[in-house]
């Protein structure tokens, strides 16, 4: 009789996961995390380079492919449709359609921000424009704003995008292959920069009054800053950056600080010699951790979820060069695990988010978006 129990029961819980969560995803692999196994699930395959996503409620993902299309996946049911008014974007180099993120309000008003890399005749920038989506096309509002000086490379775009629990948006812009850039005011490349939600400037931000200074800067000395988050319980933000051959960041963001690059970095040049004055320089800020030699993260969030109680407050990295999740556990602000995992899978892992189902999600370079969950 108690086995009849079990055995219904399962089939219960099993029908209602298919009915939340959608059905038949292939399970690519099993890995096994702090005592428990894990199961990979494949939401999507043969997409394009799957560079950032936004779940818009329950049932519904939005994702940016690197090569310009913005599509929707409905969870439930498995399909996917593409959304139409995408920016005409330059698809060269690390540039294209990057990052989505929602308006707190999206509910309210269908507004979303996007991130992308546009042409300026010669020279290429990183913009961020805010939309609104309705039936599946969406309408321009206003450009937040577009990356200045422009660059003739096509590398170091930066271009991720949160919001804090106070309704303000933050951008990280690359130094866009001009380091020297990271240490200037008066240009925006090598920044995090930080905006009103309708694309103001706000009055309190660190260098506002400062002559020569940009108002837009929050935080300067970033190299190529693919990771940006904000704590759910201190609504602190947090970023990780690219270093050269070395020296990945992960940052606590602070306020007007100066986070060193080029003058300090714990990485070196491609070539061999070291970069810049050393790892240390008083008046710049040291990272949380860094990673010797780089894992090229991309990607960030904080999982908070009830499902996998043993990661509560762990901070995941997606790594595209050591093709793997990064998971950091904390001691207050304080690393004191790093794990990595699927590292024998071999596919680059490019932006990682929690799902409001609890779950957490993962996109990579050869267009998969997957799934972790218990087994």
């Amino acid at each position: 009789m108690y086995i009849k129990l079990i055995v219904a029961l399962l089939i219960v819980t099993a029908s209602s996961y298919r009915e939340a969560y959608g059905q038949n995803f292939p399970i690519l692999r099993t890995f096994k995390s702090t005592g428990k196994d894990f199961q990979v699930e494949q939401l999507l395959k043969d997409q394009g380079v799957i560079w950032g996503f936004s779940f818009i409620g329950k049932q519904h993902l939005l994702f940016t492919e690197r090569e310009g299309q913005l599509k929707i996946l409905d969870i439930k049911n498995k399909k996917t449709s593409p959304i139409q008014g995408v920016p005409q974007v330059l698809n060269a180099g690390q540039g294209g359609l990057l990052d989505v993120i929602l308006h707190p309000e999206f509910a309210k008003n269908n507004q979303l921000y996007l991130s992308y890399a546009i042409s300026i005749g010669k020279r290429n920038a990183t913009r961020v424009t805010l939309y609104s989506l309705a039936n599946n096309q969406l309408k321009q509002i206003k450009h937040i704003v577009t990356s200045h000086p422009a660059s003739d490379k096509t590398i170091h775009f930066g271009s991720r995008l949160a919001i804090d629990q106070n309704n303000y948006l933050y951008v990280s812009i690359g130094d866009r292959g001009y380091r020297e850039n990271a240490q200037k005011l008066d240009s925006l490349n090598g920044k995090i920069l930080r905006f009103h939600l309708d694309g103001r400037t706000p009055n309190d931000n660190p260098f506002i009054k400062q002559k020569g200074a940009l108002p837009e800067i929050w935080s300067y000395g970033h190299r190529n800053p693919q990771g940006l988050t904000v704590h759910p319980q201190s609504n602190e933000l947090w970023s990780h950056e690219h270093g050269p051959r070395g020296g990945d960041e992960v940052n606590l963001i602070k306020k007007g600080q100066n986070y060193g690059w080029p003058v300090i970095t714990y990485g070196k040049e491609y070539w061999g010699p070291s970069i810049g004055e050393g790892t240390k320089k008083q008046g710049m800020q040291q990272p949380i951790y860094y990673y010797v030699p780089s894992i090229a993260p991309s990607g960030m969030s904080f999982y908070t979820g009830k499902v996998i109680k043993e990661w509560q407050g762990n901070l995941f990295l997606g790594a595209l060069k050591l093709t793997h999740i990064n998971r950091l556990e904390f001691k207050g602000q304080k690393v004191v695990k790093e794990e990595r995992l699927i590292d024998d899978w071999e596919h680059r892992i490019r932006a990682i988010k929690q799902g409001p189902d609890g779950f957490l999600y993962a996109s990579t370079d050869d267009g998969q978006l997957i799934r972790i969950r218990p087994k």
